[in-house]
């Protein structure tokens, strides 16, 4: 089971990659458009996971393509910035599936219509994430969004920048 990764995220790319290489799939990852049409040419997946933004781009505009290149390869769109209207639009374009972020293995893996492989590093590797580190991957996501502008992202997260200065301070919460 070959899977395409496309995510601009590289520590999320590479994290999703060597689940999923536990999982069965052989993991190529691209990290920009052009990059994931060469390797998708190259690669012909049976899998894609698509990130729905991808650094300025938006990862939309490369389901078509995909389709067009790809037209039984099972495509899977992934967002932070999870709305109904972004929904509908995927899948009028053709994605197979919509899944926000963060999400849990048994999810993707049941989106991606397999089943998980048992192993003893799947309970330590899908804990549920906790509240606090929930928020402080949200909180990572929209400042790197904001290009590391605190005071935009304060506004944007509806909370005073001395609050998010001081949760900015904190080492992240571990799962």
């Amino acid at each position: 089971m070959k899977l395409l990764i496309i995510e601009d995220d590289i520590n999320l790319a590479c994290t999703l990659a060597r689940r999923l290489t536990k999982q069965g799939f052989t993991c190529e990852v691209a990290h920009n458009q052009s990059d994931a049409l060469l390797t998708a040419r190259k690669l012909l997946p049976d899998f894609v996971l698509l990130d729905m933004k991808l650094g300025d781009d938006n990862g939309l505009i490369l389901i078509k393509p995909l389709r067009s290149l790809l037209p039984q390869t099972h495509i899977v769109l992934l967002t932070g910035f999870a709305s109904i209207a972004t929904a509908v639009e995927a899948m009028r374009l053709g994605a197979n599936d919509y899944l926000t972020k963060p999400v849990d293995m048994a999810t993707l893996l049941k989106a991606l219509n397999t089943e998980p492989v048992a192993s003893a590093s799947n309970v330590i590797d899908d804990a549920v994430m906790s509240p606090e580190r929930l928020e402080w991957e949200h909180i990572q996501q929209v400042l790197h969004s904001n290009n590391g502008n605190v005071s935009v992202t304060a506004r944007q997260l509806n909370m005073h920048r001395r609050t998010l200065q001081r949760k900015l301070q904190k080492k992240p919460v571990q799962q």
